[in-house]
């Protein structure tokens, strides 16, 4: 009923990095630059993990559902904006705009509690090895996979039609996609139900996964404080580093982007933080797990003899 007392916005039009000026042609070419790595180096740690019967653990199956979620994660978001650094003030429709948002927030949902698996992988590996291979069967390991990604989408459908179900007035969003805040601040009515939902989720969504993690390593820790050598527990430190720097990058932008006081935000660091947990995230994946992974390089190794040979 509302909506009849407005005129009815069709489309938005992203203010993204149009404050940059003539820096937005570099822009563009760093993010493409970023893009292009992120998704060779996703497409290489899926491909190897498929093609290397050495890489069919669960480690490495959880790595690759992550590598193929972040894959789709960016290719919802960047290139619409590495066009708009191109080509201004390109319109995207209402339905473009509400889908876009979907994929958002389930893929990011999915990636927290992908994280979230890989952190209880590494507990079992560590606190409980002999059982390793009985607790992270293929049956628990597809459960855990299959958990991720419909509490994404259970947290998508929750949250996006409240979102469109709003009356908007303006058409201006000031951001490179359509992130939650930035097109609420459109809606022309109250949306206090709208920021307790969008509130309610985003904490679900960071704080359930981080105590979980920490739950994770403190038990790590204090297992692996209990191996006698100390080779024995640099290696098993090594084996939890890679997912550990991730998680804190990850965690820690998601944290400051959506659980912080809105009268702390600006568009300028929000544009920031954005940048990072949907561009350089995405890089650090097949960066940290590979180039300081020495199975996933001798698997490429391997690969690559195979097709010289």
């Amino acid at each position: 009923m509302q909506r009849k007392n407005f005129t009815e916005v069709t489309e938005f039009i992203f203010l993204g990095f149009s404050s940059f000026g003539k820096h937005q042609i570099t822009l563009f070419v760093v993010f493409l630059t970023i893009y292009i790595l992120t998704l060779a180096g996703n497409i290489i740690i899926v491909t190897i993990t498929l093609m290397d019967h050495h890489l069919h653990t669960p480690m490495y199956f959880f790595l690759s559902m992550l590598a193929s979620s972040e894959t789709v994660y960016t290719l919802v978001i960047v290139p619409r904006m590495l066009s708009s650094l191109i080509f201004h003030h390109l319109p995207i429709s209402l339905a473009g705009c509400a889908t876009q948002m979907f994929f958002f927030v389930t893929l990011a949902t999915n990636n927290c509690f992908l994280l979230t698996a890989m952190g209880y992988d590494r507990y079992v590996a560590i606190c409980d090895p002999l059982r390793y291979m009985v607790i992270m069967s293929k049956g628990m390991c597809a459960w855990l996979v299959c958990g991720s990604l419909g509490t994404g989408l259970i947290m998508a459908v929750f949250h996006v039609p409240a979102m469109f179900n709003l009356s908007f007035c303006g058409t201006v969003v000031e951001h490179f996609f359509c992130d939650i805040y930035p097109v609420m601040k459109l809606s022309c009515v109250d949306t206090t139900l709208n920021e307790i939902i969008n509130y309610g989720v985003s904490s679900f969504v960071i704080l359930v996964p981080i105590g979980l993690i920490f739950i994770s390593y403190v038990l790590i820790i204090s297992s692996i404080l209990k191996i006698a050598s100390a080779e024995g527990r640099k290696k098993a430190f090594a084996t939890c580093a890679s997912h550990l720097t991730v998680v804190i990058v990850h965690y820690g932008c998601a944290s400051i982007a959506y659980l912080k006081p809105k009268s702390e935000s600006s568009v300028e660091k929000d544009l920031l933080l954005s940048v990072t947990y949907t561009i350089i995230t995405p890089l650090l994946n097949p960066v940290v797990y590979s180039l300081r992974n020495k199975e996933v390089k001798d698997a490429l190794c391997r690969a690559v003899g195979k097709n010289t040979s």
